[in-house]
């Protein structure tokens, strides 16, 4: 048996940075090439486990973290209303989920729509508050998040803790118990939330560290995989492709797919059963 990559998917609400995270962790800049900055389908990408050490570097050692899964496959969905299949695709396929939510406009309706989604499949997920950079006051240090928070001033620390507990309390209107990852006793029963920016990257590598210790603490055993069993996976998106045809943007969590093995996919009628071209 073999761990396979932890599923993430990154979810909330339209333009409040869940791709913009995923840059600043893959050193890219997918956002920039989006009409109106905006994720216009779902998609997916591998952070491998050496990205993960790069990126929390020294916080991995001051806490004695040993990372034994391979990395993560982030999925990146759409926020905008029109995409809520997408969305529900991408809740139903992750060991966890990332939900983004913008720390200073807080929870909007397609975050309620995301916790819907989640709480249907029983996905365990964090919370990224999103945007630290834009509160009021707030000088960019390039620290570790506590070292950040520490230098800000009394009336910036302030605002934050304001705007943390705000975010906390409305979380706690929809049935949810959250606290500042830091300040969780127990993460089966508390949710974590996470301040990040992913314009200047503080509190990404504690984010990383949050989705990697919950992976190989509670879900490893999820993670096992057979490698010379059949595949089983989940179709994200089925799309034309000009000179390729129909083409099926699919993600792999069991057994090994190989060119002319024959699949079957679940359709609203009957099942369809076809073979794979190329991959």
């Amino acid at each position: 048996m073999a761990l396979r990559q932890v599923l993430v998917s990154f979810v909330g609400h339209v333009d409040h940075g869940k791709s913009s995270i995923l840059d600043k962790i893959r050193g890219t800049t997918i956002t920039e090439r989006e009409a109106g900055f905006i994720t216009q389908a779902i998609g997916a990408s591998i952070i491998p486990v050496e990205t993960i050490k790069r990126v929390c570097g020294e916080l991995l050692n001051t806490l004695k973290i040993n990372i034994t899964i391979p990395g993560v496959l982030a999925i990146d969905t759409p926020g905008h209303a029109a995409f809520f299949h997408l969305r529900k695709r991408g809740g139903n396929l992750a060991d966890l989920a990332v939900v983004v939510i913008d720390i200073n406009e807080g929870v909007k309706p397609q975050t309620i729509e995301c916790f819907d989604i989640l709480k249907q499949y029983k996905t365990p997920f964090v919370i990224a508050a999103n945007k630290i950079d834009l509160i009021q006051g707030w000088k960019v240090t390039g620290k570790h998040l506590f070292e950040a928070i520490q230098k800000q001033s009394q009336n910036t620390q302030t605002i934050f803790e304001t705007k943390t507990y705000q975010l906390v309390n409305k979380l706690g209107e929809f049935g949810f118990n959250s606290d500042r990852f830091d300040r969780i006793g127990d993460y089966t029963k508390q949710i974590a939330l996470v301040p990040v920016s992913a314009k200047t990257g503080e509190g990404i590598p504690e984010l990383l560290m949050v989705l990697t210790g919950l992976a190989q603490k509670y879900l490893e055993k999820k993670l096992e995989i057979n490698e010379k069993s059949s595949a089983k996976g989940t179709i994200l998106e089925i799309k034309e492709e000009k000179g390729l045809g129909t083409i099926a943007d699919v993600i792999i969590y069991d057994g090994t797919l190989k060119v002319n093995d024959t699949i079957i996919v679940g359709s609203m009628e009957e099942p369809i059963t076809t073979k794979v071209k190329a991959l």
